[in-house]
């Protein structure tokens, strides 16, 4: 009876492991298969597996199909290992610039901060402009989140703000190749290049609330102007190791949010790790449980306060002025700082 039952345990263990090995072999292929029909390698890695999955039972054909089994999965993982990322592709007009900066004592100077004019997802102004900060004068970074696929999955994106009243955000993001749309799917299997990008609010923000009608939320982060810094210098330590060597977006270990919480670990290492991470609909929940958020608040208050997507699509004011607009009643912000000319 015990071997019987050790006997089953064993081969259902076998059978969940290659199903799911043949699953992640059927999507890899699916994904960068150099054959066309593009179904006809993925079919053939299917039939391969199911013959392995019922190997036990083919008699003297056990082994052979085994080994053939082996053999593909070995091919197969050979040739993933020669998938690698690039920079150099046709891509997209927004994710077309890779941010640098240079960096002299309280002086930074950003090269390839976008800026474009969006009037729809297809229709825009392509503008990349150079610009400086004093970085004595950074003042505050707020989380935007921005729920493009219902409530439990949001992009994130930081703002750092200046006493001049200027922003600027950050935004890991996928580098899509020209005509290329996203997949959360697609994003487990090297199907995309990762970017970080540099944008003015009107930019970054008023396309996701204009052009593409998504849900976003704006929360002040409460940090000291010193962690404020290093989370901002962070950033730019991200983009050069991009610059210098690309790397592939992943839907589960290397995105927008995983991004923040790496860079936040390194000011403060006993940051926990969390299922909202990977809900990154739920970071700001997050956020506040770490004491990251505006004190004196519960999440519900601080949510409906930073819903900016109204504000954002009823401002007609001229581009420098859209950063107040949005954050007229956000706890945390104070409101002689929305008053200052940037």
């Amino acid at each position: 009876m015990i071997r019987a039952l050790l006997r089953f345990m064993g081969l259902a263990a076998f059978g969940i492991t290659l199903l799911l090995v043949a699953a992640w072999g059927v999507f890899a292929l699916w994904y960068h298969t150099p054959v066309q029909p593009r179904w006809v390698l993925p079919a053939l890695w299917c039939a391969i597996a199911i013959a392995a999955l019922a190997a036990p039972w083919l008699g003297r054909w056990h082994r052979p199909t085994q080994i053939v089994f082996v053999a593909a999965l070995v091919a197969l993982l050979g040739w993933w290992g020669t998938l690698k990322p690039a920079h150099q592709r046709a891509w997209s007009d927004d994710v077309a610039r890779l941010l640098e900066s240079d960096i002299a004592r309280n002086r930074v100077v950003l090269h390839n901060v976008r800026n474009f004019d969006w009037r729809s997802q297809t229709d825009y102004t392509v503008r990349w402009e150079t610009r400086e900060y004093d970085l004595s004068q950074l003042a505050s970074a707020d989380l935007i989140l921005s729920y493009w696929m219902g409530p439990h999955i949001a992009h994130t994106l930081v703002s750092f703000g200046f006493d001049d009243g200027r922003q600027v955000v950050f935004s890991l993001e996928i580098r899509k190749e020209q005509g290329e749309a996203f997949s959360a799917i697609a994003g487990f299997f090297r199907n995309y290049e990762s970017v970080l990008i540099a944008s003015d609010e009107y930019d970054i923000v008023r396309t996701r609330t204009n052009a593409r009608g998504e849900d976003v939320y704006l929360y002040r982060l409460n940090l000291s102007r010193d962690a404020v810094r290093k989370l901002f210098l962070g950033y730019l330590g991200e983009a050069e190791a991009i610059r210098n060597r690309p790397r592939f977006y992943n839907t589960l270990t290397s995105n927008c949010t995983t991004v923040v919480h790496d860079i936040a670990r390194g000011i403060a290492p006993s940051l926990p790790l969390d299922y909202r991470l990977l809900l990154s609909g739920h970071l700001a929940e997050y956020a506040l449980d770490q004491g990251g958020l505006v004190p004196g608040y519960n999440y519900y208050a601080l949510q409906a306060a930073g819903y900016v997507s109204d504000r954002a699509k009823a401002y007609a004011g001229p581009p420098e002025g859209f950063p107040r607009a949005i954050r007229v009643g956000i706890p945390g912000i104070d409101d002689a700082r929305q008053n200052v000319q940037p």
